[in-house]
């Protein structure tokens, strides 16, 4: 582990960030585990970052397909601990737990220096509790929402890490209670967004990403003209997910087109298995909804998902990661989700806070539209999309999302490999103080 092995640097000397990227032994062996595919970008986003500052470094765990591009040889699916939910987490127990007894054991053989459990707490903070008493410097990148409801959790967390990076600045004062190493890292869609997105008309948006797409084209070469607004439709990324929540999108969708029969929706997916899965959904459905929607997977651009809300006029998405993007790329939203009802009744007495929606928890205020549980009825999601689509109800909330966006990039100015790198070397060398 590393502080059995030797320095590679004089540390009586000032120094910067690709210095202490150095003070470790040959290779750096680091452990990391991704448990869905938001954790995927945000793992790939640490690696590449790690990656510029050493060329060396051993990267071992699990991730999908842009943490494999960064270097790693997952030890099993990502997917396989993409669980949603108390209960549907039970039923899965017995493979979760016999996945982390292989992740362990090939750690161990790994004899791995740090290890980065990426969300998925439950998953990831059992296997730091392990890890840490053997010497293996601890991180959890997103911070369990100790801020939301479980906050005793906390004690848990400082015996299972040493160092939290936090996505928002919401998340940070809990930590400072309880004296706790934590650092707001912001969200690295904040740098990887395409700003040329917002540059340029939405008419350009729109022509450039059909141009692109076959599939777009096809779907659209007898109806560009006739399409009164694009809607952008994101269900979710688990399959768990999709099959709760877009039932429901879909509802909505069939009333909005007795409404507006020129309505047009595109569903962007993460990959082409989860194409499968929405199509089969869709076709279920009356020959009208079905004609209006098309569903999408474009792997020759990993920001596909991204150019189509960018290219419509409005989102209509599950809640999670998609709703930063929304906010970021500054596209109206309403928020559409739902639980497990037993999943729903216990969080509900738990949760703290009144939103699920990042923009209205990072607003502290609604500002994007929330239909949850009951709520999420077609006739509900159909009433909210068309007020959303009135000139006044659109501004609004567009001004509210860039205030807010703009607040958080003010929040949120450290770098993920940075402040681990400075965190390590802090609580290793205590009467030291680099310069980064």
């Amino acid at each position: 582990m590393t502080d059995n092995h030797t320095l590679q640097t004089d540390l009586t000397a000032p120094f910067d960030t690709h210095e202490l990227a150095n003070v470790a032994r040959e290779p750096l062996v680091i452990g990391i585990v991704a448990g869905e595919v938001s954790g995927d970008s945000l793992g790939a986003d640490f690696m590449q970052q790690m990656n510029n500052l050493r060329d060396d470094i051993v990267w071992v765990g699990v991730g999908g397909t842009k943490m494999q591009e960064q270097g790693l040889n997952s030890i099993f699916p990502l997917s396989r601990l993409a669980v949603m939910g108390l209960v549907e987490v039970m039923g899965q127990l017995p493979d979760l737990l016999k996945a982390r007894r292989e992740l362990l054991a090939a750690f161990k053989k790994a004899d791995i220096d740090w290890f980065i459990g990426i969300d998925a707490p439950d998953f990831n903070l059992r296997v730091s509790k392990k890890l840490k008493p053997k010497g293996v410097f601890c991180v959890q990148y997103v911070s369990p929402s100790i801020w939301a409801w479980r906050e005793s959790r906390i004690h848990n967390i400082k015996a299972a890490t040493h160092l939290v990076l936090c996505l928002f600045p919401f998340e940070l004062p809990v930590y400072e209670r309880y004296k706790h190493p934590a650092i707001c890292v912001g969200h690295p869609l904040m740098h990887t967004i395409d700003q040329s997105l917002l540059e340029i008309p939405i008419n350009q948006r729109r022509s450039e990403l059909v141009w692109h797409n076959d599939g777009l084209q096809q779907f659209f070469i007898e109806r560009f003209d006739e399409v009164s607004q694009l809607i952008c439709v994101m269900p979710g990324s688990r399959r768990g997910e999709i099959t709760a929540i877009l039932p429901l999108m879909l509802d909505g969708i069939q009333k909005l087109l007795l409404l507006d029969p020129k309505l047009c929706f595109i569903i962007p997916t993460v990959d082409q298995n989860h194409q499968y899965i929405v199509q089969d959904v869709i076709d279920q459905r009356s020959e009208q909804l079905r004609a209006a929607i098309v569903v999408v997977y474009d792997d020759s651009q990993p920001t596909f998902s991204q150019q189509a809300m960018a290219a419509s006029d409005i989102v209509m998405l599950a809640s999670g990661t998609a709703t930063l993007e929304a906010m970021l790329l500054e596209r109206p939203m309403v928020v559409v989700y739902q639980l497990n009802q037993l999943t729903y009744q216990i969080a509900k007495r738990l949760v703290k806070v009144p939103y699920v929606g990042l923009p209205n928890i990072l607003a502290a205020t609604a500002i994007v539209p929330e239909l949850i549980q009951e709520q999420a009825s077609g006739d509900n999601i159909c009433r909210t999309v068309m007020r959303l689509l009135q000139p006044r109800a659109y501004a609004e909330q567009l001004n509210a999302l860039i205030q807010t966006k703009h607040l958080l990039q003010q929040q949120s100015n450290h770098e993920p490999a940075n402040s681990v790198i400075e965190q390590w070397y802090l609580q290793n060398y205590p009467s030291k103080t680099p310069q980064i």
